[in-house]
Order: C-alpha cells, then sequence, then structure tokens
C-alpha cells in the first residue's frame, strides 16, 4: 500500500506524458491526461488518509529498507520508507493540495497547448514530493529533493518560448544549486562519520560524534553538519539571500505556485530540519544560525511584498515571509510548532494562490491589480474564499493560521538563544507588514473603482489569451471555484482542531526531539496554551492581533480612504532612494547577477583565452602538431635517395655510440 502512494502518481504523469503527447501520438487526448493523473492523485490521497489514520489512531509505524541499490565500503544505498506521524501528516498535505490543483487546472489550463504536458508535470511532482517525505534515509531524500527540482524547472518554464520564463526556470535552477552544494556536503560529513544514510542509524551514532572536531578547525562536527544541511533548506525553502528565484518563478502557470510554491517544494527544508531535530538540538550555534536567517527572511521579505503590483509576486513574498517563520520557530527549538505552520500555510496559501488564478481568469488574464478593483460583484465565490484565505493568513483569531502563527511569536519570545530578541521583534513587526500587504491587495482588487476597462496592456495577457478592453470580469467556473471552496474549510478549521495534539500531544512523540534542559521555548508554551478556545478569546487582547488589526486599518485608509497617502510616501521614497532599494530588492539579485554571473562569465572568458584557447589549443594541441610537422619537415630533408649518404651517417652513428661508450668507461 505504502508503494502505491507514490507510484500512483508516478504511473498517471508517465501515461499522460507519453501517450498524452506528441511524443506517444496523444492517443488519450487531454480528457485521458486530465483523468488518469488526477485518478492517481487521489489514489494516493485516499492511501494517505488511510496511512494517516492507522499512524495516528492505531499508533502504526513502518520503517524499513525496499530495496538495497548498491553497498560501497560498507555503507548501505537504499531505497526505503519511514511512516510515523510527520510523514503521515505530510502525505496527506501534499496528496490534498496536489488534488485541488490537479482538478482547479482542469479549468485554468483549458485554452493551454500544453494542456497534457502539465499534468504530466504535476504529477511527477508529486511522486518526487511523496518519495521526499516517505524516504527513511538521506540518499533517498536527497533524490527527492533533487526531483522537486527537476520538475520544478519544467514547470516555471513552462512557456519555454518566453524569455522571462527561461530566465526564471534557470535562476531557480541555479540558485537552487548554490544550496544543494552545502546540502550534500552535510550528507557526505553524516556519511563519512557515521557509516549510514539511514535516520535511525545515524540518530543513534550521534552520541559518539557530539564532541568531535572538524579536523583542522575548532568547530564541532555536529554544528558544521547542521549548517550544511540548512544550507540545502535555504535554496530550497527559499531563505535570504538564497530566495531570490522564488518570485521570479511566478512566471509558470497560476496552479504550479500553489503547489511548488505554498505547499510542496518550498517546505521540504522545513520537513528536513524537522527530521533531523537530533542533530540540531545539539548545536546551539546551528539553531541561531537558522534562527538569525529566519528572523531577516520574515521581515525583510515582507516589507517588499507591499510594492509589488502582481497580484501573484504579492503573495510569493508572503510565501518568503511565512517561511521565515516557519524557520524562526526552527531556530528556537519549536519544530512541532514549525511543522504546524507548515500545514496550516499550505492551505490557506495554496488557496490566496488559486483564488488570484481565479482572479487573473476572470479578469482575462490581467495579473496586474492597478487595473483591476470592484471584483467582489463579479466574483462572489472567489471573493468570499480569498477574504477567508487572507483573514487565516494575518492571524485572525479563531483562524487557521492564527494558532500556528501566534505560537511561533510566543516561542521566540520564550527562546534564550542570542538571536531571539532580533527575532522577536522581526516577527511580530511582520504581523502588521502582513496584514498591510495583504489586505492592500485584498482592497484594490475586490472594493474601490472599477478600473478593469482602463488597462493599457489589455491585448497582451500574461498567459498570451488576449481579451478586449471592454471584456467584464466573471465567476470562473465550477471546476475552479470547487477547489477553493474545499481548501477554504481547513484554512478556517484545521488550526483549533490540531493545535493541543500537535503542539503538547503525543502527535510528534518519538518524531521530534528537543532537549528540554537547554531550549524551554515548548515548556514555556505548554504553561500558557490551554486550549484552542482559550487561546482564541486570549488572543483578542494579546498584541499580535492589534498590530494585525492596525495593518487592516491603515490599508483600508490607504487605498480606500485616501489614496492620495501612498502616493505621497511613494514620491517622498523615490526622493530618498528607499524606493528603489525596495524595488531592486536590496540588490540581492544585482550581486547576483553582477558579481557572480559576471564575474564567473570573466574568469570563464580569461580560462577560455588564456587557459583554452592559448595553452591547451594553441600550445598542447596545436603546438605539438606544429612541432612535429616542422620536425617531419626537417627528416624528409634527410631522405636524399643516395647510398652514400646513409652510409656517412651509419658510420657517424657508430662514431657517436662509441666515443659515448668510451666516455662511460672512464
Amino acid at each position: 500500500m505504502l508503494l502505491a502512494v507514490p507510484l500512483a502518481p508516478l504511473a498517471g504523469s508517465a501515461l499522460a506524458g507519453i501517450w498524452g503527447t506528441a511524443f506517444g501520438g496523444n492517443k488519450i487526448g487531454r480528457g485521458g491526461s486530465h483523468s488518469l493523473t488526477i485518478l492517481g492523485v487521489l489514489a494516493a490521497f485516499i492511501l494517505s488518509a488511510m496511512v494517516f489514520n492507522s499512524v495516528v489512531f492505531d499508533g502504526a509505524r513502518f520503517d524499513e529498507t525496499i530495496y538495497t541499490w548498491m553497498e560501497i565500503g560498507g555503507v548501505k544505498m537504499e531505497i526505503g520508507f519511514l511512516i510515523d506521524s510527520i510523514t503521515a501528516m505530510m502525505m496527506c498535505v501534499v496528496t490534498f493540495v496536489s488534488l485541488m490543483v490537479h482538478i482547479y487546472t482542469i479549468g485554468y489550463m483549458q485554452e493551454d497547448d500544453g494542456y497534457n504536458r502539465f499534468f504530466s508535470y504535476i504529477s511527477l511532482f508529486t511522486f518526487s514530493m511523496l518519495m521526499l517525505v516517505m524516504s527513511n534515509n538521506l540518499l533517498q531524500l536527497f533524490f527527492g529533493w533533487e526531483a522537486v527540482g527537476l520538475v520544478s524547472y519544467l514547470l516555471i518554464g513552462f512557456y519555454f518560448n518566453k524569455p522571462s520564463a527561461i530566465f526564471a526556470n534557470m535562476k531557480a535552477f541555479l540558485v537552487n544549486r548554490v544550496g544543494d552544494f552545502g546540502f550534500i556536503l552535510g550528507i557526505g560529513l553524516i556519511a563519512a562519520y557515521t557509516g549510514t544514510f539511514n535516520y535511525a542509524e545515524i540518530f543513534a551514532k550521534l552520541p559518539e560524534i557530539q564532541s568531535t572536531l572538524l579536523p583542522g578547525t575548532g568547530w564541532l562536527l555536529v554544528t558544521v553538519i547542521g549548517i550544511c544541511l540548512f544550507i540545502g533548506a535555504m535554496g530550497k525553502s527559499a531563505q535570504f539571500p538564497l530566495h531570490a528565484w522564488l518570485p521570479d518563478s511566478m512566471e509558470g502557470p497560476t496552479p504550479i505556485s500553489a503547489l511548488i510554491h505554498a505547499a510542496t517544494m518550498v517546505t521540504a527544508g522545513i520537513f528536513m530540519v524537522s527530521r533531523m531535530s537530533p542533530l540540531y538540538e545539539l548545536s546551539d550555534t546551528a539553531l541561531n544560525f537558522i534562527l538569525v536567517i529566519g528572523a531577516i527572511t520574515a521581515l525583510f521579505m515582507g516589507i517588499l511584498g507591499i510594492i509589488q503590483n502582481d497580484i501573484k509576486r504579492v503573495i510569493a513574498y508572503s510565501t518568503l515571509s511565512q517561511l521565515g517563520y516557519m524557520t524562526v520557530a526552527l531556530g528556537v527549538s519549536a519544530y512541532s510548532v514549525s511543522v504546524f505552520h507548515l500545514m496550516t500555510h499550505a492551505f490557506f496559501k495554496a488557496l490566496l494562490f488559486l483564488g488570484a488564478g481565479s482572479v487573473i481568469m476572470g479578469m482575462h488574464h490581467n495579473q496586474d491589480i492597478r487595473w483591476m478593483g470592484g471584483v467582489r460583484k463579479y466574483m462572489p465565490i472567489t471573493w468570499l474564499t480569498f477574504l477567508l484565505g487572507n483573514l487565516a493568513l494575518i492571524g485572525t483569531p479563531f483562524f487557521s493560521g492564527f494558532y500556528s502563527k501566534d505560537a511561533i511569536i510566543e516561542a521566540v519570545h520564550a527562546s534564550n538563544l542570542p538571536g531571539a530578541g532580533f527575532a522577536h521583534f522581526a516577527v511580530l513587526a511582520g504581523v502588521f507588514i502582513t496584514a498591510f500587504y495583504s489586505f492592500r491587495l485584498y482592497f484594490i482588487v475586490f472594493h474601490g473603482k472599477e478600473r478593469y476597462d482602463q488597462n493599457p496592456d489589455a491585448h497582451h495577457g500574461h498567459d498570451d489569451h488576449g481579451h478586449g478592453h471592454d471584456a467584464k470580469p466573471h465567476e470562473s467556473p465550477l471546476v475552479v471555484t470547487g477547489p477553493l471552496m474545499l481548501l477554504a474549510i481547513p484554512s478556517v478549521f484545521i488550526g483549533a482542531i490540531a493545535l493541543m495534539p500537535m503542539l503538547f500531544g503525543d502527535f510528534f512523540k518519538n518524531v521530534i526531539y528537543v532537549d528540554g534542559a537547554k531550549h524551554g521555548a515548548m515548556a514555556e508554551l505548554a504553561e500558557q496554551i490551554h486550549g484552542w478556545l482559550p487561546m482564541a478569546l486570549h488572543g483578542f487582547s494579546a498584541a499580535p492581533f492589534w498590530l494585525a488589526l492596525a495593518g487592516v486599518v491603515v490599508s483600508y485608509v490607504f487605498y480606500m480612504v485616501k489614496p492620495e497617502i501612498p502616493a505621497a510616501i511613494m514620491s517622498f521614497s523615490k526622493k530618498i532612494g528607499l524606493y528603489q532599494v525596495l524595488e531592486g530588492k536590496y540588490g540581492v539579485d544585482w550581486v547576483y547577477e553582477n558579481v557572480f554571473a559576471r564575474g564567473a562569465r570573466a574568469f570563464g572568458t580569461v580560462f577560455w583565452k588564456v587557459g583554452d584557447q592559448a595553452i591547451i589549443d594553441g600550445g598542447l594541441v596545436n603546438g605539438s602538431w606544429k612541432l612535429m610537422g616542422r620536425l617531419g619537415q626537417w627528416v624528409r630533408g634527410l631522405q636524399t635517395g643516395y647510398l652514400y649518404h646513409y652510409a656517412l651517417v651509419m658510420l657517424l652513428g657508430i662514431f657517436a655510440l662509441m666515443t659515448y661508450f668510451v666516455w662511460l668507461n672512464k
């Protein structure tokens, strides 16, 4: 049954990718492609739900090798499954969100020529993510890790005739390779010092290496391993400064924004660090590094969301900020809180991305919020579900995002790590910023004056589905709004249901390890939180609620009552250069493009001109044949055809040899 969970989406992907495309003669058509892939993901979801039920309610566990690939020097390279509570939860989240995206895609991509290919890609992505979360060893985890990166490359560059899409997918691929370099170093160090890739065996050997220093340095080995592994998470989970790929990845079709950048791929790093909690608990240095990186991402990436005008990019920067919150929770050893926010965020962020896609469809593929407005009356279902997602995102009491987000803020406040002070300020300030840009987006799109008929680019939509200026917005079909309504349910209720079992119950018992003597954040949380209802009622008097409310009120005043205020602020910020800094994304992209990319090209040019052309081609390759050519010309000159010339040479040779041996005997 466990094998069927990842293999069902893989089978659907293979059938749609071969028989549903020109490669295999397109024998099954559009209906066959989406039916087979949806059936595969549906089967995976049903089986995942059954696994979750067995794990949570019956106490079932599974940790076995399925297939041994090879064994080198005693190190086994295996395919195996580890099914426990965190795996079962991730399986359900991945398959449910993927199922919603598959159904939604029928409506969103109906006009697209690459319809069948897209279904094959997203089903393959689901397989890759399931292999990642179900693995019982680092080798298989790395396989899934790289596979989701590969498929995301295909999905981001889905419109391969668009230069911006090709740039975006190459950027995502290269930035993730930077993180993956650190990740594979960490895996290599673990294999070198423990002799295994298996999680259980690694954790059993940690006491033997917890005091070991990395040779030639004063650094603890566990600290170096922890930081190397987290560098991989920085790339995959888009943490500063390896975050730059995620906003640009909005070049792909909207369904993959929900699938990759909300629920699955970007949370792989959070899952990995939580899985490796026994290792991270041995190094406060690694935890503090994680804490500071997460705090920077949560605060500064959220600020960038304020100035975005592309509806998907606003939500993309929101994703960056929320990933920062999850990372902050990891840094203070609140792993269960981080995974809890991962789960709640998956639902409401997928809802927001798919809601944005519904708006884009209704606005005839316009993505610029400056040419929207008044959409609420044309798209009531999209409006209501988007509002619910926004309320969950900003942490409104009783909504799912409130429970996980407030728990993170309280956990950071309880931490005694050196970076906890800055992190607490960052996550508190992030509450106001999140509420401000989220409701800026909401008010501009769904309320106020209608501006869809003023769009100067109405004939050139993002996905090349151009429509006329006069076409009014329209509600999306049920195949699009249905997934929105289904995602809205957990976005509202899942937090209250899962709060106590996941944070203070036995849900993560023997799965996530916390050293309570050193890191007391979870113990202090347990003293403060006594149930979903008391927590929500207390939330109305806590600082995060008032900061979120202030963000909503300020955005309402700025964009509904006094729009001249943000215009004046923008004008002033341009004069002092602040707007340019934000628009340039703090210069991170500039550094990547002008220092690293151009620097690499400059080095490449030097190596090409000097090393390749001058030394290798000019010296070794061309120089050698030129030398032999000249030597051949000289030797040919000796071949006169006269016998007495050859006899003279033979005599001279004998004379030279005799002289040499006489000299040698002396």
